[in-house]
Order: C-alpha cells, then structure tokens, then sequence
C-alpha cells in the first residue's frame, strides 16, 4: 500500500473541510466510547483481565521464537503449511504461488489488516486474479476504490446517503426504484451481491486475531459470517497474519477475547469467533481443502528488545482511535498508511521508518486518553515521545520549529534567564490583551488566532506557583537579587 504520511497536515485539512467525513466522525465519537464504557460497567475483573492481557503479550514477546516453532509444528501436524515472508513481497509473492497452482481466478477475503499492508489486492488485480472483499465495511471501500479509515470499521468515515449511493452506482442489475434508506436494506442488499461471490471463489484469504502455539489455530472475530464463509467454501484457506499474533494456549486467547470485543464494539463477545485447525479431513462436511498460514515480518522482529516492543501487544481492536480527539478531528484517512490513530502513530514509523510518517508522531494532544482505553496497557504516549526524540535528532522536522525550540532550549538550560523572561513575557502579554483579556491576532500564533481567541497570561507564572507549592510559602518571597531564585 502506498504511503501517504508525510502528507499528514495536507491530509488533515482536507478531511477537516469535508462535511461528509465530520458528520460521520460526530456519530463515532460517541456511539463507540459509549458502548465501551457501558460493556465493561458490567465487567467487574475487565481491568484484572488487562492485566492478564498485558502479562500473556509480554511473555510471548519475551520468548517469540519458541512460540512460533511450537505454532509451526502443531499446524504441521494437523495438516496445515507455514510460510514465513520477511517482506510484504515475500508474502505476495507465496500468496500468488498457492493461487497459481491451484489455478484460482476469484478470491474472497475477510477483514485483513496485512493484507492491506502487503498491498495484497492491487497485486493480485495486475496478475489476474479478483480479489473479493467480504466484510461489508470492506466491500464498501472497495466498490468505492478507497482504502479502510479504521481498523475495526473500514467504512466509518462514510455516512449511510453515500453508501447508498454507491450501492445504485454498483449494484446497476437491481431495480433502480429499491428502497435503500434503511441500515438493513443495505446490508441484505450486499448480502445478496456476495452469496454468489463466496460459492465462485477458489480461494478464500482471512487475517488472524490470534495464532495459537499449542494447538497451530487461527482465530478471527466478525460479526457478519463473512469470514466464516471465506475459508470454509474455497479449495485453500490463506491466513494471512504478523509474527505478534501467536499466544501460547486456547486458554490465553480467551483471556483476551473476553477484552477484545468489549474494548472494540462494546460487546461481550463478537458474533462469530472462530477457530481453524488444518483443512478439511475424512469426516469432515466441510472447509477446505488445503490451509495454508503466511507469517509476515516485515520489520516487527527488529522492534523486539527496543523501547517500541510494547506497541506489539497491540490486538487491533482500535479503541485508541475510537477516543482520540485528533483521530476524531481529522479521520483515518489522514494518517496515510494502513494503521491510523494513536496507534498508526507509533506503528507506522515502526515499519516503514519515522523519515516517512515523521508527522504522525506529533499528530497527538498527549491527553492519554489511548492508553487509559488500551486494553494492553499499550504506552503509546511514551513511544510517540520517543520518535519525537528521532525526528529531532535526525533533523528530519520543519526548520521553523527546530529554529523555535533551539531558542526555547537555550534559555531552559539557563533557569535564572528562563524564570525572568517567562515572568517579563507573560506580564507584558497581559497588559497587551488589555480589556478584552485575549488576542485575535498574535505573532508566531497565527495556526491559534486563526480560528479561535488566545487568551492573555492570568496570575503567575507555572514556575512561580510550583515554587510556591513546594516551598508552602509565596513566590516573592524565594526571589533574591536580579530576579533570581535564593
């Protein structure tokens, strides 16, 4: 998939001037945090369950390469392949291989994050093969030549008049007098469109929830059946999945089941969850006939033992998203690149090097709400800092704001000259906003006043009622000569 992250702050003020995409964000911001807060109010152990979460990912983390062997030798024996792919081409490339031998010319597909990433669909098109995105919100996107804008609902950032407009400029065999402006409409309307796609496909390609070490499983969440269909129907079920995504028991994965949804849709459970173990044996009535796991690096080995390895506890359920205002403010599109949000922020320069989404890093409020919601306990935060750290070192920011904090640095590394000029600033800023007591126009502001008022400085400094707080006594009073702290 081609990255377009370096074009955050162009992307941005696109998405903020479209009123289609605002008023589809509007309705998101509350439905998700909201089912959230009530699914896990009747959860008394959630917050002992992200512990636990938390505490499963660490370990597996902490001993990756023992997990997977164990992953490979049990799919092994129950009749599956493993596949290992260092790159996203690598991957194609084994996808395209299983395709050709089993002479494939239509593929469904469920919801797969990695298969986005690996740019999956384009490459399959260029060599002769359809791909078919089952997952409704994924379907949209496609008939639409758009990629998902969240990780758990691809279609967010569209409103149900689009959709349906979309569905009469798609769907021209149905009659053109239908009634779409119901929700359920809609949805039996492209349930109908694929139930043919799913009998025609020769191969069926999913993502993975989770890889389970001790029984070679897969695992996916939906709610639509789609996912079921993809890989029970076809000749050969590819999983497509990240070295991450093992656990080591049926027991650990349903640990984090019981957070997944409820973090991501505010349900206990997803409608379907399933568990795949080889393909389609002697007795067996149905599934299919070959199963095949590709397991993609594609830079996530290298994160291992750094201060990012705690982003690889991410599970994908996008509640950081789902309460992020900037996210909010701007939709998934923005952040150029198949992960967005906070966690597009610290996993996009993780993979595809912070020289190429070096915004994304600074595209936050640090208000925390991320990892206050994260079910991993994940520091995105921290980790945002830490490519801030990066971007700095390499130079890599606008010179303006390197020019800007140099200054800034300057004068922090001298206390006394900081305390006097912070002091001498915000005195002189609060006469100059006079009556009013704000600026509507102020140098080196113009990104603020452009939109809203700027307060003018009330009171004293920060430093001078942390003085005060720390010494129980007035600021004045600590000051010696010059202005300086005694």
């Amino acid at each position: 998939m081609e990255t377009t992250s370096n074009n955050f702050i162009e992307n941005a003020r696109v998405g903020m001037a479209n009123p289609t995409l605002q008023s589809a964000l509007a309705k998101m911001k509350v439905g998700f945090p909201n089912r959230r807060a009530e699914a896990i109010a009747k959860l008394p152990e959630f917050e002992a369950l992200r512990d636990a979460g938390r505490d499963i990912k660490n370990h597996t983390l902490a001993n990756l390469d023992w997990y997977l062997e164990r992953f490979e030798a049990n799919c092994k024996a129950a009749g599956g392949h493993v596949h290992w792919a260092r790159t996203p081409e690598e991957a194609r490339d084994l996808v395209l291989r299983i395709c050709r031998r089993l002479g494939a010319r239509t593929v469904t597909k469920g919801k797969s994050m990695i298969a986005e990433e690996i740019g999956l669909n384009g490459f399959l098109e260029t060599n002769g093969i359809e791909p078919v995105e089952t997952d409704l919100g994924e379907y949209i996107v496609q008939i639409r030549g758009e990629v998902p804008s969240h990780i758990i609902a691809p279609a967010v950032h569209l409103t149900k008049a689009a959709i349906e407009e979309d569905f009469r400029r798609q769907h021209t065999h149905l009659d053109p007098k239908r009634d779409l402006t119901e929700p359920q409409t809609l949805v039996a309307e492209a349930r109908g469109v694929l139930r043919q796609r799913f009998l025609d496909a020769d191969v069926g390609i999913t993502g993975a929830n989770f890889l389970i070490a001790e029984t070679g499983s897969s695992v996916i969440v939906t709610n639509e059946g789609n996912g079921d269909l993809t890989q029970l129907l076809p000749k050969a079920h590819i999983v497509l999945a990240s070295l991450e995504k093992v656990v080591p028991t049926l027991e650990d994965a349903s640990t984090i089941l019981r957070i997944l949804a409820r973090s991501a849709t505010g349900q206990e459970m997803s409608v379907y969850t399933t568990f795949s173990t080889g393909p389609k044996r002697g007795p067996d009535l149905d599934g299919p006939g070959e199963y095949h796991v590709i397991l993609l690096d594609n830079g996530r080995s290298a994160l291992l033992g750094t201060e990012f390895q705690e982003v690889l506890r991410c599970i994908r359920c996008g509640a950081c998203m789902n309460h992020c205002p900037v996210y909010a403010a701007v939709g998934g599109h923005a952040y150029g690149w198949v992960y967005p949000g906070p966690v597009g922020a610290v996993l996009t320069p993780s993979l595809i090097g912070v020289e190429n989404a070096k915004h994304l890093p600074n595209a936050s409020t640090f208000c925390g709400k991320c990892e206050s919601v994260c079910p991993m306990r994940i520091p995105l935060p921290k980790m945002m800092r830490h490519y801030r750290e990066r971007e700095w070192d390499r130079k890599l920011g606008p010179r303006a704001m390197r020019f800007g904090l140099g200054i800034w640095a300057w004068f922090a590394k001298r206390p006394p000259l900081y305390h006097f000029m912070a002091s001498t600033a915000m005195s002189a800023l609060h006469w100059l906003g006079g009556k009013h007591g704000s600026f509507f126009n102020l140098p080196l502001a113009g990104g603020w006043t452009a939109t809203r008022e700027f307060p003018a400085p009330q009171g004293k400094t920060f430093q001078e009622l942390w003085w005060e707080r720390q010494r129980g006594r007035p600021a004045s009073a600590q000051r010696g000569k010059g202005g300086e702290r005694a």
